[in-house]
C-alpha cells in the first residue's frame, strides 16, 4: 500500500512533541506501507547550516520504504501574517507534488489548520481517501490564544475550512474525548471518529537521578531546592504568567525555585514579567532527545492553559512529565480529561486555569510533603507504561487507514 503523507515540520527541527510524527511515519513504514513524506526544508531550531545541508536531499529509511521529500519553502518568520502566507505557499507546493507518487491513501495532521483542506483538495484530484490526525481545534484554539473572537470575520473563515475539513475526510483520529466531543457537537458523525491518545516511548523517556542529569551543572541549576519545571512553547495560550505570579507569591520561599525552558511569540513579555524574581530562571528549549533531563530536573513539572483553551488539546507534553515519574500540576479547565485524568490515576494535583493561587497551594502541598509527592510520582510513570505504549497506539493508526483503504 502507497500512503502519502505531507508535514510541516519534521526532525531536524526543534518543535514540541514532533517526535509523534516521526514515530507514527517510522511505524507506517515498518508495518510494510510504501510512505511519501513532503515536508519543507528545516526551519525551526536549526541553523542556516543545517537547513541547507537538507537543500535536494531525498532520505529513505526503513528499508527504502519512508521516503522523505523536503521542498525549498521560506523560511518560518515570528510574524503571524507572513506565516500564514508561508503556510498557503507550502500548501500550493504541497498540492502540485500531488501527482508525482501514486498513492492509495493521504494522511495528514492538523498542523497548519489549512493542511486539512489542502488534503481534501488533493483526495478530489486523486480520488482516493483522506485520514486526518486532528491534534488541535482550529479555530477553537486560536479564540482560546486570544487571537480572534467567535464570530470574527477570521472565526468565520476558520470555520469553514474546519467544516470543509471535517465533510471531506473519511476518518478523522483525534487525541482525547473532548476533541472528540467538540467535533461531534460541530455535526461530525461519530463513526467517522476514532480516538488515539497521543503516546510515549517509556524506554527513551524515563526519570534521570539528580546526580546525573547534566543539565543542572550546563545551567548552574541548583540540585538542593525544591525545583518546579515548564518546558514548552512560550505563547499566550500557554498563560505561563500564571507560573510567574505563583513564583511571586512563593519568593520569600529560598529553597523553591522556577526553572522554564521554551520560546515563543510571549518569550519577551513572560522574561520582562518575571523580572526582579530571582526564583525564576529561563533557558533555552530543549531538543526531544533531552525531554528525560529536562523533566527530571523538576520535582514537579506544571502544564498551564488560558482559561477557556484545556477543551480542545491534551497536551503531549504531560506524557513525558509523567513518564520521567515527575507529577503534573495541571493549572486547567475543568470538566475536562485532564482534570479527569489527575485526579482518577492521581498522577498529580489540578487547579483551575488562571487560579495562580490554587497552583502554589498544591506546589506548597508537595514541597512539605515528600512521600505524597513521590506516590504521585510513581503512579504517574505506571500509568505511562499500563496505558500509552508507542507500539499499541501507532498499530490503531495504521488499522484505521487499512480499513479504509
Amino acid at each position: 500500500m502507497n500512503l502519502l503523507l505531507y508535514s510541516a515540520y519534521y526532525e531536524p527541527e526543534v518543535a514540541a512533541s514532533l517526535y509523534l510524527s516521526t514515530n507514527l511515519y517510522e511505524d507506517f513504514a515498518a508495518s510494510g506501507m510504501n510512505v511519501r513524506l513532503y515536508t519543507p526544508l528545516p526551519t525551526r531550531g536549526v541553523t542556516d547550516e543545517v537547513r541547507n545541508s537538507y537543500r535536494g536531499r531525498i532520505e529513505k529509511k526503513i528499508d527504502n520504504r519512508l521516503e522523505i521529500i523536503r521542498l525549498n519553502i521560506p523560511k518560518e518568520s515570528k510574524s503571524t501574517m507572513k506565516r500564514a502566507l508561508r503556510y498557503l505557499w507550502m500548501n500550493f507546493v504541497f498540492i502540485c507534488n500531488a501527482s508525482k507518487f501514486d498513492a492509495d491513501a493521504i494522511f495528514v495532521q492538523s498542523t497548519p489548520p489549512t493542511q486539512g483542506a489542502m488534503a481534501a483538495i488533493i483526495k478530489k484530484k486523486k480520488k482516493i481517501p483522506f485520514i486526518y490526525n486532528l491534534q488541535d481545534v482550529f479555530p477553537d484554539s486560536l479564540v482560546g490564544a486570544g487571537m480572534t473572537k467567535e464570530n470574527s470575520f477570521i472565526y468565520r473563515i476558520g470555520r469553514r475550512i474546519e467544516d470543509y475539513t471535517y465533510r471531506n475526510a473519511d476518518r478523522i483520529i483525534v487525541i482525547s474525548n473532548d476533541i472528540k466531543q467538540n467535533i461531534i457537537n460541530k455535526g461530525v458523525p461519530e463513526e467517522k471518529i476514532v480516538v488515539v491518545p497521543n503516546w510515549i516511548d517509556a524506554e527513551k523517556i524515563h526519570p534521570i537521578a539528580k546526580e546525573d542529569n547534566y543539565l543542572f551543572d550546563k545551567y548552574y541549576i541548583p540540585k538542593d531546592k525544591f525545583t518546579v519545571v515548564y518546558a514548552g512553547n512560550l505563547g499566550y495560550a500557554q498563560n505561563i504568567e500564571v507560573i510567574i505570579k505563583s513564583a511571586e507569591l512563593l519568593k520569600e520561599h529560598k529553597s523553591i525555585q522556577f526553572v522554564v525552558f521554551g520560546k515563543g511569540a510571549q518569550e519577551d513579555e513572560y522574561k520582562e514579567m518575571a523580572a526582579g524574581l530571582d526564583n525564576v530562571h529561563f533557558f533555552p528549549i530543549q531538543p526531544y532527545s533531552e525531554v528525560s533531563y529536562v523533566y527530571s530536573i523538576g520535582d514537579v513539572s506544571v502544564v498551564p492553559c488560558k482559561k477557556g483553551f484545556g477543551g480542545s488539546a491534551m497536551p503531549s507534553k504531560t506524557w513525558s512529565i509523567m513518564a520521567t515519574g515527575t507529577p503534573v500540576l495541571a493549572s486547567f479547565d475543568p470538566g475536562t480529561e485532564m482534570e479527569s485524568i489527575i485526579k482518577t490515576e492521581e498522577v498529580g494535583l489540578f487547579n483551575i486555569a488562571d487560579d495562580f493561587e490554587g497552583l502554589t497551594d498544591n506546589i506548597l502541598k508537595l514541597y512539605t510533603d515528600e512521600g505524597f509527592k513521590e506516590r504521585l510520582g510513581m503512579n504517574a510513570r505506571t500509568y505511562v507504561e499500563n496505558n500509552l505504549n508507542r507500539r499499541v497506539c501507532t498499530q490503531k493508526y495504521i488499522d484505521t487507514i487499512m480499513e479504509i483503504v
